[in-house]
């Protein structure tokens, strides 16, 4: 949805300082490890160059200097909302500039700290930095605080790569030259600052500037602890190596990231966690460090199969928090309203696959029983995140205190809510009604009252997979969405089946034009005193190889909301205008051809003379174009519609009103028309012996005194031919006079009549 508000674009510059600094460090990188250069120095300059280049980006940020250049997170700034924020911007980037420049001269002072074993000045700086990093990280901004329940379960979901880490730091450093408790905690430290680091890159908010500061910051105490432990001491120059990447891409990631939370009001959009790295990273490492301990001949320590028993208990921990979910999700242990217990996100499983497995759970049962709404809430874009997340939470407790005590109220990615409940469908329905009632009741947070619009898709359980309960629901909200909001939508196959279709026309139509699948067929209009053609219509269609014919009733809509109306509507009127300069050739230069725009079309500022200008190409007269507009959608921009049917009759072009409806708004909205044609359908004609002719005949009355010709459409049966000729009007179309045809059967037609006027 676009945003409610003007925005102004950040714009972003090329890091040509990053760039020079890590090309920089690679070059350092490479000499250390050939020799030339001596360790110790390549640590000093490399951890100098990242640390000036992170504190000059900071302390600039400290400064008050605003970072234009940083990217929006989540859209677009908005630069007159002034957004509270728990610390000021300058607190947060001073402590992190320090930080980072503590880091920079602990590694810098290493070739002039003494002998190796003397690990005074690497672990001063270690700590000083840790305490730094922590007193700038706890004042960021803090988002949605999750429940209890909820940060539980993440530790434990982070406690098993985190020891696994732990286990492969321990199997990594070395045996020789450090102490069994000085290497024990230099692994707990690696393996927490690693788990610390894979979280932050890889969990639902990693685009945003606070993930980047924290896993920047873990990353640089990682390389610090590995320089504290070589100080401690004999140990390989190669280690010392292994920590200028992490120290020297932590102190720029951290620069990066407070940028990027100071230079923007609103906070990233939450994506789905990465599983893939967070699982077969600490698994690859595990066993290489295995792998690599096993061929170099050292014996299994007995600490080394303590740390490794030590995942047992918490795999245990997890799995049994995960059993609770699944039993809570089904309704034996969820706290209902009576309980006092109120919903926020994240209080209940929030990804995909915990609620395919509360789903599945449901299938389980004997008979199954139960269903799925997906809520989705508009409204709230336009707002920062901090607002949206404040909003949601309220959504989210409103929705527990409508559903029954066993039922499931989860939130989904996006501004959208699962509820899942073991009631039958039309209970189920009842349930969505309520959550629309309650959701769409004004909501006051930070001063602002807002309304919410709900669209709620509804399926059944029984009968299919999970996936498929939540590809139905999801397309019953969709519809829900395509119907006007504030609806529950009940998913059935046909209505699944005229989404995909909608999907497939929104697939297919980009470049149908470019593909030569368009075709127009051309409807006689006849004189209905004599019955002989005096012009067509041409009608578009679709020819789609995969779709087969799309009729303009079902393509228009896909190309409003494409946005290709235009271009449809070019290949229109100028295949019309060559069509009719053929006929000219052929002799029929009395034939009119008329063309039906859209609205949309119709009021843009280049349709006159882009018009004229295809006629001008064919040769063909002005008078002989008729361009037709719906009267239904004329009143949306009336003004512009009359200035552009203005226009297109000053130069000789014909118009005509199309679908007009003859009720007392449309007759008075008829007078300000400038038109020549007035199309009127069956329901306004009617048969001859109609008791209800009075209508038509005011129509007719109405358009002689406007000088209008009344053109009958969609004439089907003899009986509307001939009261529409009893009523007065002079032109008749309609499959009782002629069906629309190709160009060449249209040819054949018009030569039965060796004659044709206007």
């Amino acid at each position: 949805m676009p945003l409610a508000y003007p925005c102004h674009l950040p714009i972003r510059r090329p890091a040509v300082p990053e760039t020079v600094v890590v090309a920089a460090v690679c070059l350092l990188l490479a000499a250390g490890a050939a020799g030339p250069l001596p360790t110790l120095s390549v640590v000093a300059l490399a951890g100098a160059s990242g640390s000036a280049l992170a504190g000059t980006r900071l302390s600039r940020l400290a400064a008050g200097e605003h970072p234009a250049d940083a990217p929006a997170e989540g859209g677009a700034r908005f630069p007159d909302r002034a957004a509270p924020r728990v610390a000021p911007p300058r607190r947060v980037a001073a402590l992190l500039d320090a930080a980072v420049v503590v880091a920079g001269l602990t590694a810098a002072a290493l070739p002039l700290s003494g002998p190796i074993g003397d690990d005074t000045a690497a672990l001063s700086g270690l700590v000083g930095a840790a305490v730094l990093f922590a007193a700038g990280l706890l004042a960021l901004p803090p988002g949605v605080r999750p429940p209890a329940r909820l940060r539980l379960r993440r530790i434990a979901d982070a406690a098993g790569p985190g020891i696994g880490l732990v286990l492969a730091a321990w199997l990594l450093l070395p045996v020789d030259g450090l102490e069994s408790s000085t290497r024990l905690a230099s692994a707990v430290a690696l393996g927490g600052f690693a788990v610390a680091a894979l979280t932050a890159l890889t969990g639902p908010e990693r685009g945003g500037g606070a993930a980047h500061c924290r896993g920047g910051a873990a990353l640089t105490l990682f390389g610090l602890v590995l320089l504290a432990t070589a100080t401690v001491g004999a140990m390989p120059g190669r280690l010392l190596l292994v920590a200028v990447p992490p120290l020297v891409g932590g102190m720029l990631l951290t620069a990066a990231g407070a940028r990027r939370v100071i230079g923007t009001d609103v906070a990233p959009e939450r994506r789905p966690t990465l599983v893939l790295p967070r699982v077969l990273l600490p698994a690859v490492t595990v066993v290489a460090a295995m792998g690599w301990r096993l061929t170099s001949g050292a014996a299994v320590e007995r600490a080394t199969m303590v740390i490794a028993l030590a995942g047992v208990p918490v795999l245990v921990f997890r799995e049994l928090l995960r059993v609770h979910d699944r039993r809570a999700a089904r309704g034996r242990d969820v706290p209902g309203p009576a309980g006092g217990d109120e919903a926020i996100p994240g209080d209940v499983p929030a990804d995909r696959s915990e609620l395919l497995r509360v789903l599945a759970d449901l299938r389980d049962d004997d008979p199954p029983a139960g269903a799925l709404l997906v809520v989705d809430l508009h409204g709230a874009e336009a707002h920062d995140h901090r607002f949206r997340e404040d909003v949601f939470a309220e959504a989210c407790r409103r929705g527990r205190a409508v559903v029954g005590p066993g039922d499931l109220v989860a939130d989904l990615p996006g501004a959208a809510l699962a509820v899942v409940t073991r009631s039958g469908p039309v209970r189920a329905y009842a349930v969505g009604t309520r959550l629309v009632e309650a959701l769409t009741q004004p909501f006051q947070v930070a001063g602002v009252v807002l309304r919410l619009q709900v669209s709620i898709g509804l399926a059944e359980v029984a009968g299919v997979t999970p996936e498929d309960v939540l590809r139905q629901a999801d397309l019953a909200r969709r519809r829900a969405v395509q119907l006007g909001r504030d609806r529950v939508e009940w998913y059935d196959a046909y209505l699944e089946e005229q989404l995909v279709r909608r999907l497939d026309l929104e697939r297919e139509l980009p470049g149908a034009v470019a593909r030569g699948e368009l075709d127009l067929v051309y409807q006689p209009v006849v004189g209905l005193a004599d019955r002989q053609p005096v012009g067509t219509e041409a009608l578009l269609r679709w020819r789609s190889p995969v779709l087969g014919t799309v009729l303009p009733g079902e393509l228009l809509p896909v190309a409003e909301d494409l946005d290709v109306v235009r271009e449809l509507g070019c290949w229109v009127l100028d295949r019309a205008c060559r069509q009719l300069a053929a006929w000219s050739g052929a002799g029929r230069e009395d034939l009119w051809m008329a063309v039906n725009v859209t609205v949309r079309e119709l009021t843009a500022a280049d349709f006159v003379p882009r018009t004229v200008a295809v006629l001008d190409a064919y040769g063909v007269a002005p008078e002989r174009l008729v361009i037709e507009v719906s009267e239904p959608r004329v009143a949306a921009d009336l003004p512009t519609v009359v200035a552009r049917l203005a226009g297109l009759r000053s130069l000789g072009i014909r118009t005509a009103l199309d679908d007009f409806r003859a009720e007392h708004a449309s007759l008075s909205q008829l007078r300000r028309l400038p038109i020549d044609l007035l199309k009127v359908g069956p329901q306004v004609v009617g048969p001859a012996a109609d008791p209800q002719r009075p209508l038509i005949d005011v129509v007719v009355n109405v358009g002689d005194r406007l000088g209008l010709e009344i053109v009958a459409e969609e004439l089907e049966w003899p009986a509307q031919v001939e009261g529409a000729h009893r009523a007065g009007c002079r032109y008749g179309q309609g499959f009782a006079l002629a069906r629309p045809a190709t160009a060449e059967r249209v040819e054949a037609y018009f030569e039965e009549f060796p004659t044709a006027s206007r």
